[in-house]
């Protein structure tokens, strides 16, 4: 039988994190991956400044600046009457007043690096967890299939389900989520970009009217799009109203072309780029919290525990968030055996705070602004209309830029590296 002390299933950000966390502690600890590697298109690759603080404490900060990347300083929304900043993240505190787009390979593979400098830490690629082993109601640890079909089990102190929102272990060990409806999916794609584009992100969403008077409903109505600027081209999500994936994709490409260049005029030049329906992921949102993230022997964070909106793109920075508080909890009671499920819940009880925060100002975006523009609801915006009242606010007073900023790139209640993981 083979035994570890951690079995941490998933990895991504926040299994790597805490892998590398808790073997700094020097505790016992296995991240098992079922992929050959870390290689996933639209994955995300927002890295914020909170995580980049974290990554200078534990002396990653060099080598993540060798990482291809791009910095995020403000965020724009693109109304008829041109482009608007929202959230100026040059007025953050501290060192890093931007966010990081980064390939999360390329950041996934810097952390597996340093983590395999720790003795007590092993990395298993090509290794599905396949359901849970039990004494009694106490979870014991994971089976495991690999690639070539092989299978085996995995005993552990303690299991920690980092495996995402589709959460094999989750489901294994019978923790329920509450859910909160959403009001779109997204497509994900790709545009090329020229250097005289806008910089940053920026959003547009339309109204449902046509501009300057015209007569009927644009085609517009009920859609949006967010252009990520990832240097020399856009990550584009493309928002659709919930469910209507297969019926829009039966309208063909063209019509994705058309949508885009009536949102947004300037791509007309590169819409046709993207070729076919294959060049076009879907993501099938989600929003939910599961009401207890811990059984005894088993604990879930990040997506695990909590799905969240890519609204913002806070997932990663909270997954993050979640890990350094399990392993700042956690080490100690991992050194003298399995945690107590005092010690779990003291976990979910630091955590809950800012994720409930966070989904619900995710469920406030979603019902004054994502579910008005995908419904066609949104007041017009033609030439001469007034901006929306919050972004007449952020235009007349600049230094309140700094407040979605702030909750965008560092969140509340960011955690910070345990002294025992300091280089």
């Amino acid at each position: 039988m083979e035994r570890t002390t951690c079995c941490v299933t998933g990895g991504g950000p926040a299994g790597m994190i805490l892998g590398l966390l808790l073997a700094r502690a020097g505790i016992d600890v296995t991240v098992l991956e079922k992929h050959a590697d870390f290689l996933r298109d639209f994955r995300g690759d927002t890295v914020h400044a909170s995580t980049l603080t974290l990554l200078d404490e534990l002396g990653l900060g060099g080598g993540f600046d060798k990482l291809p990347h791009r910095m995020l300083e403000q965020l724009q929304v693109q109304l008829d009457q041109g482009v608007v900043p929202i959230a100026d993240l040059r007025r953050l505190p501290g060192p890093h007043k931007h966010i990081a787009l980064v390939p999360q390979w390329d950041l996934l593979g810097m952390l597996a690096d340093a983590a395999a400098a720790e003795p007590t830490f092993r990395l298993r690629m090509n290794t599905e967890v396949t359901g849970l082993r039990r004494r009694g109601a106490t979870v014991t640890g994971v089976t495991y299939r690999t690639a070539d079909g092989a299978t085996g089990e995995l005993a552990a102190d303690l299991v920690v389900a980092a495996d995402g929102r589709s959460s094999t272990v989750r489901a294994a060990a019978g923790l329920r989520s509450r859910e909160f409806g959403v009001p779109m999916d997204v497509w994900w794609f790709r545009l090329p970009r020229h250097e005289d584009d806008p910089e940053g992100g920026l959003g547009r969403f339309g109204s449902g009217r046509r501009p300057e008077g015209g007569a009927g409903q644009s085609d517009t109505a009920g859609r949006g799009v967010v252009l990520i600027d990832r240097g020399d081209y856009f990550q584009c999500a493309f928002l659709i109203r919930k469910g209507q994936d297969p019926v829009l994709r039966a309208e063909g490409i063209e019509s994705l072309h058309k949508q885009l260049v009536e949102l947004v005029p300037w791509l007309a030049d590169r819409a046709a780029t993207v070729t076919s329906w294959d060049d076009v992921k879907l993501l099938t949102v989600k929003l939910n919290r599961l009401r207890r993230w811990f059984g005894p022997g088993v604990l879930c964070i990040g997506d695990a525990a909590h799905a969240m909106s890519p609204v913002a793109g806070v997932g990663i920075n909270l997954a993050v968030q979640d890990a350094v508080a399990a392993a700042t909890i956690l080490a100690g009671p991992l050194r003298r055996g399995a945690p107590s499920r005092w010690r779990l819940a003291r976990v979910q009880a630091r955590r809950w705070l800012p994720t409930a925060v966070t989904q619900g100002v995710q469920r406030v975006i979603h019902k004054a602004l994502l579910g008005r523009a995908l419904s066609g609801g949104l007041s017009p915006t033609g030439t001469g209309a007034a901006p929306p009242r919050l972004v007449r606010l952020l235009l007349r007073f600049p230094r309140l830029r700094a407040v979605p900023a702030y909750f965008i790139a560092i969140g509340v209640r960011p955690e910070h590296a345990p002294r025992p993981a300091r280089r």
